[in-house]
């Protein structure tokens, strides 16, 4: 018995050390290795599932252990408590990075560190569900969404020479929701033995990922060449012009930053907004009115697992496309979300709320590259970090006022879906518009800075 337990300690040894060089091979990869993007990849694979692991925690207790009437007011709580001042918090995330660059490992460390105090901390009161719970769930949320901002202005920094940022992004959320993966049936686990062993579990996670933090390379920390970025695009006349000159103040906004970032900015601000709003109406509408005779747990499995599908394939699209005609796939994207959407309202069953789920991560993933590749192409490099900052920003405002749509809607599954489709086709038709103008110009409006 001893010498069979050892054969297959030693067994196991070997499958994990070359499931791990294996990991390292492909995060390492065209260069990512010695940029020290790996790294960066490796980091948020680890904050996707601590992050997953909270997630699971919170769900247990605000959403799984009570009946839906009751869970639908403590999420109506939650949303109460932690989402509306994280709407009021999340615009100073990007200005307050702007006046932090040679800081950003110890903001990502920071963000991490927060998580596992108040994961802990959250451990201990969790099997109540009391109201205690909820300004420690809002704070962290705020580290999260904080550290995913921070996340996005240091991908340009470890950009090797041989990966396009579009990919580049792509590799890094294709971590993060295998990490998610993993950590959905590690969490599963946890939860059989108590309902804080997730949260404990979370502890873990995030204190490796501080150390983690600061094993960044120092360039994340560099400042070099970088200025304030105002988002504002040049409507009038062809002549804009990148301003070398330090010009006088002007008030940083989303306004403009180039008649196709705009674009983009519009179109995922919808399909955010249509994620957040699947998310909450989704998970009670299911389990009120389960649909096709299935039971609700498996409804909400297929919904989840065709969400998680559609965003893994929007990833691997991403780094296929590259940056081929982005506004063009960010408005397919929109026209795709909306089709989707108008599908299952019109004919409301198990196969169209499943596509609608998966077409919607799809879309946001595939989107959010698109314009990742617009910022890019059409940011100028000294600016581009903290346009990147500031759009993060914008899309996390735009989950959360979905979210708030889907709780207070009533749980009625072709009202709620044509409502939906409604908003995103509304904004479609704007998006469309600004599109024909787009392709009129010859070349994209420079942005200014300030």
């Amino acid at each position: 018995m001893v010498r069979t337990a050892s054969a297959a300690g030693s067994r196991t040894g070997k499958v994990v050390h070359g499931t791990g060089r294996r990991i390292r091979r492909a995060t390492a990869a065209e260069g990512a290795g010695e940029s020290g993007l790996a790294k960066l990849i490796e980091l948020h694979a680890l904050n996707s599932f601590g992050d997953m692991l909270i997630t699971i925690a919170l769900a247990s207790t605000i959403f799984f252990s009570v009946p839906t009437g009751e869970a639908r007011g403590r999420v109506a709580l939650y949303l109460l408590i932690t989402m509306a001042p994280f709407a009021v918090l999340a615009p100073v995330i990007g200005p307050l990075l702007d006046r932090l660059p040679h800081g950003r490992r110890a903001a990502m460390a920071m963000s991490m560190l927060a998580r596992a105090v108040l994961a802990w901390t959250m451990a201990g009161v969790i099997a109540g569900g009391g109201i205690a719970l909820y300004p420690e769930a809002l704070g962290v949320l705020v580290a999260s969404k904080a550290y995913g901002v921070v996340r996005s202005v240091v991908v340009p920094r470890l950009l090797p020479s041989r990966l396009s940022l579009v990919k580049a992004n792509s590799r890094v959320t294709l971590a993060g929701l295998l990490a998610t993966g993993v950590a959905a049936a590690v969490g599963g686990l946890l939860h059989l033995i108590g309902p804080g062993w997730p949260l404990r579990g979370a502890f873990l996670v995030f204190v490796i990922g501080t150390l983690m933090a600061f094993h960044l390379p120092h360039k994340v920390d560099s400042a070099k060449g970088e200025q304030r970025a105002v988002l504002h695009a040049e409507v009038h006349g062809e002549g804009s012009h990148l301003i070398h000159h330090k010009p006088p103040p002007v008030k940083a906004s989303l306004r403009t930053v180039g008649p196709s970032v705009i674009l983009a900015l519009r179109a995922m601000s919808a399909m955010k907004w249509l994620v957040g709003f699947l998310v909450m109406f989704l998970a009670f509408l299911l389990r009120e009115e389960p649909i096709g005779g299935l039971q609700p747990t498996l409804a909400l499995g297929l919904v989840a697992l065709a969400a998680g599908t559609g965003n893994a394939l929007g990833s691997v699209l991403g780094s296929w496309l590259r940056t081929r005609g982005p506004e063009t796939t960010v408005t397919a994207m929109l026209l795709l979300a909306t089709c989707a959407t108008a599908a299952a309202a019109l004919w409301y069953g198990v196969v169209t709320v499943v596509l609608v789920a998966g077409v919607a991560g799809m879309a946001a993933s595939l989107g959010k590259l698109a314009l990742d590749a617009l910022i890019q192409r059409d940011v100028p490099e000294a600016v581009r970090t903290s346009a990147f900052a500031r759009s993060e920003t914008l899309m996390q405002l735009c989950w959360v006022a979905g979210g708030a749509v889907g709780i207070l809607l009533p749980l009625n599954g072709v009202l709620g879906l044509s409502i939906a489709a409604a908003v995103v086709g509304l904004m479609l038709l704007w998006t469309l518009r600004s599109l024909f103008r787009v392709g009129l110009r010859r070349h994209p409006a420079a942005p200014r800075v300030a």
